[in-house]
């Protein structure tokens, strides 16, 4: 019975991520609501405190963040962005990169701008979890309460243990991507914030 319970489960999860993805990819006027909710992250008062910012580098049809990082870039924040690559026991996991200039990133895996691979490592530009201030994170679909759904590869799910407790983690997403509740694990982390074109949501957060 656990087993089928379980089953049961992880299809009820599989269908809403595919409704989530689906939802993501027919919002309408990406570039405008993007551009609305980057705005509203960085006119957060977590975010005029933090000194170490990560952002996430957008790929297909999460919310658009690459045309907002230049402006960050200019501002006395430090930027970090994430990478995908694998831990030494060859798990999922996000690199750290401190990031001076979009000039520094190339086409990587699964088409998501990164640091070349030769440059991985490469000291000064390496950045610890710990070190980070304030978190924006995306995923597939949310709820109100904070709940996040990812891809399922597990690479937020290792960063975000990893986050001091004192920095606030933010979701970006468009409205249509948010559901009543999420289907969450007992190990999966809820957000502070949940950002959308709409609103700003009150997370249960850690």
């Amino acid at each position: 019975m656990p087993d089928q319970n379980l089953e049961a489960l992880m299809e009820r999860k599989s269908a809403m991520r595919r409704q989530a993805y689906d939802a993501r990819s027919a919002q309408a006027d990406k570039d405008a609501v993007s551009a609305i909710i980057c705005e509203k992250f960085v006119n957060l008062p977590e975010y005029e405190r933090a000194r170490t910012v990560m952002w996430y580098l957008d790929c297909r049809s999460e919310v658009r963040t690459r045309a907002a990082i230049p402006a960050a870039l200019e501002s006395d924040k430090k930027i970090v962005v994430p990478y995908c690559t694998v831990d030494e026991k060859g798990e999922n996991k996000l690199g750290l990169w401190y990031l001076e200039s979009m000039d520094e990133l190339i086409i990587g895996k699964w088409n998501i701008l990164e640091p070349p691979k030769e440059r991985w490592g490469e000291p000064g530009k390496e950045v610890e979890p710990e070190e980070l201030d304030l978190v924006m994170v995306p995923g597939v679909g949310f709820d109100r309460q904070g709940g996040r759904m990812g891809n399922g590869q597990g690479y937020y799910d290792r960063l975000l243990i990893r986050i001091r407790s004192d920095a606030p983690l933010v979701a970006i997403c468009y409205e249509s991507q948010l559901f009543d509740e999420v289907l969450v694990g007992p190990h999966d982390i809820f957000m502070d914030k949940i950002i959308t074109e709409k609103a700003i949501y009150n997370g249960k957060g850690r």
